[in-house]
């Protein structure tokens, strides 16, 4: 036998109508990115579960007896970053933070005694959630971090050598972008082989785009400060800050979409990173003394 629930505090009916609007919101970026979807599959789990934060809504609205707006802000932004980064992405960033909801749906106790069915059914949101995704982008995340990676490693090593050695701005990074694309070119046929001789679902030519474009990419932006400014140890500065930039925002989206760790990947990738480019500017100097070169 079901327990009468309690009236409730004038707290709880607040914390209630923010619960509300959550639902209502969610329902709204739900139905929007089933929308964006093409796959039937995807879209019609995503259909499903904006008819559950619908229903989820209208619940709480017995409780409360008040219709609530949408936080239409909120909808947009979900929307945009689902547009610019990829669904998995918007969808696992904005499930994060209805974790903390689902918590606390069962603080409620005797005042909502259905709070934890519905906690329940939000946990197997995100279980649907995960077996649903499947993106392009995120199964091509080893083709970018390969692209990613070795760019960062080898061409802030190089610029940071180039530095030293050259001390001309322009003249280190027309060097340092001709070496940049020569090693995007031949990463990418190397990806496109490497791919090509695995069992796998991947199509090897998209694997070697991804893996050159994010190399090049990588590459433009490290090169940049010395293309506008003069001082080449600001600029050094500024292409290992970018570098740690890079690092940080592709860890995090990694970390998000695919629920991989973020501290300890971005400390590798970072450590790695800054110890080639200290390494290289210490054999620039050396080089610069052995053989006597002023540019």
């Amino acid at each position: 036998m079901e327990a009468e629930p309690r009236a409730l505090t004038a707290e709880e009916r607040r914390r209630l109508l923010l619960y509300q609007e959550a639902e209502i919101t969610e329902y709204h970026i739900y139905g929007r990115l089933a929308r964006m979807l093409k796959a039937p599959e995807n879209k019609s789990v995503l259909e499903q579960i904006a008819a559950d934060e619908l229903r989820h809504y209208h619940r709480w609205r017995e409780y409360t007896g008040q219709e609530v707006q949408p936080n239409r802000l909120k909808i947009w932004w979900y929307t945009l970053v689902s547009r610019v980064l990829g669904f998995t992405f918007g969808i696992k960033l904005m499930e994060r933070g209805e974790g903390g909801a689902q918590d606390n749906y069962t603080s409620f106790g005797a005042a909502l005694p259905e709070a934890e069915t519905i906690a329940r059914e939000e946990s197997e949101h995100e279980e649907a959630l995960i077996a649903m995704l499947d993106e392009e982008r995120l199964r091509y995340t080893g083709s970018i971090v390969l692209g990613l990676n070795d760019a960062l490693v080898e061409l802030t090593g190089a610029l940071a050598g180039l530095t030293l050695a050259l001390q001309n701005t322009r003249l280190i990074a027309m060097t340092g972008a001709i070496t940049g694309i020569a090693a995007a070119l031949s990463m990418a046929a190397s990806e496109y082989l490497s791919t090509k001789s695995e069992e796998t679902t991947k199509n090897p030519l998209r694997a070697a785009l991804y893996t050159g474009f994010a190399y090049v990419g990588t590459v433009l932006v490290l090169i940049l400060p010395y293309l506008v400014l003069t001082n080449y140890y600001v600029c050094l500065a500024l292409t290992l800050a970018a570098a740690i930039l890079i690092i940080g925002f592709f860890n995090y989206y990694v970390s998000v979409a695919k629920d991989m760790p973020f501290k300890s990947r971005f400390l590798e990738m970072a450590g790695l990173s800054l110890g080639v480019a200290a390494l290289s500017f210490i054999i620039g100097f050396v080089m610069r003394a052995v053989f006597g070169i002023e540019v």
